[in-house]
């Protein structure tokens, strides 16, 4: 797949490191049948560039280039209070010396506070133009249109960003994190059983179906819904992995390349549940690296569930992405360290 003729920024100048996570392990198979459980790696994706990366810089390399391309000056942007991509939207916009706008939706009443820490502390320190607040089920495409007027209103030209970077051309980041994946197994001479990835906004699981389907790489690409279950989520996917499939000009994805798994991101998107809690938990205090506790703490339950119910076979190896994230942590803090009691 050429992507080299699509325009494209670069904000990471080196791949993302796959790393075994042994003391993890260990602690995993302690508790899956047998007392043996599956071998897992990690990509880090949260050391991508625009501080502290994630899966959104990668979307943000093509449609920031893809902005500047259209002679925008202002990048609009939509997502839920404590957004990671609104947050490393902002910092592309800084980079590239354009302003930024926010819809922010509040999905849980009463969640954005502009003083709140986190990524709403770090919105105003890169200095966010303005933040529009609405309430949760909003048209956010039709929210994101009125700012774009305004914009236009002061005579500058908006570029519209959708929730996540999910569409065509912001998926095109993970068909190139496909790519850069591949090569690494090559060079470091490895072959994996299952890649686990979150799957919310569809941009960086559709992004990898594609991305899969087009290099013939048959292994199982399996998505965590942290905001929906497979029967609301796959068909989402499965439509933004075709888009950005028909964008290369490479044919059908099969249906069944896309696959998800819910239960863990109840009670709501964003907010918290005792196996998240486990899982930001548990990878803290054997390897050190941190999760968030909105996509990839609920994402890493996913895996720890499936390996615990013995979906993967023994010692197979499993890399799981990790897409960043780690601002909000802070936000969460009582609640990560057990301070606040949590059902299941």
């Amino acid at each position: 797949m050429d992507l080299a003729r699509f325009p494209r920024r670069r904000y990471t100048h080196a791949p993302t490191p796959i790393e075994l996570l042994p003391h993890f392990t260990k602690a995993l198979a302690a508790s899956c049948p047998g007392g043996v459980g599956p071998e897992i790696w990690i990509k880090r994706d949260d050391l991508l560039g625009l501080f502290p990366g994630g899966n959104k810089t990668r979307k943000l390399e093509f449609l920031a280039a893809d902005a500047l391309a259209q002679g925008a000056d202002t990048l609009i942007t939509c997502g839920a209070p404590q957004s990671n991509h609104c947050r490393i939207t902002l910092s592309a916009a800084v980079k590239e010396g354009l302003k930024c706008r926010f819809v922010i939706e509040e999905r849980v009443p009463g969640s954005y506070k502009k003083e709140a820490g986190g990524n709403n502390f770090m919105f105003e320190l890169m200095g966010v133009e303005a933040i529009t607040v609405v309430p949760g089920g909003s048209d956010m495409g039709a929210a994101m249109s009125k700012v774009a007027q305004e914009v236009a209103s002061l005579g500058r030209k908006g570029y519209i960003i959708p929730g996540g970077g999910s569409n065509a051309i912001g998926g095109l980041g993970y068909v190139a994190c496909v790519q850069e994946m591949q090569q690494q197994w090559y060079d470091m001479g490895l072959a994996f059983d299952a890649v686990v990835v979150g799957s919310g906004s569809s941009g960086t699981h559709g992004g990898m179906a594609a991305g899969f389907f087009g290099n013939s790489i048959k292994i199982p690409l399996i998505g965590i819904g942290v905001s929906r279950d497979p029967a609301d989520q796959e068909p989402l996917v499965y439509k933004e992995a075709q888009a950005v499939a028909d964008l290369l000009g490479i044919g059908k994805v099969p249906r069944e390349a896309v696959k998800s798994f819910g239960g863990y991101w109840q009670p709501k998107y964003s907010v918290p549940n005792a196996k998240m809690v486990e899982a930001v938990q548990m990878l803290a205090r054997t390897e050190g690296i941190l999760l968030d506790p909105v996509y990839t703490g609920k994402i890493m339950a996913g895996l720890i569930g499936l390996a615990r119910q013995g979906h993967f076979k023994p010692n197979a190896k499993v890399l799981f992405m990790h897409t960043g994230g780690l601002p909000s942590l802070h936000v969460y803090e009582d609640v990560v360290l057990g301070r606040t009691a949590l059902n299941d």
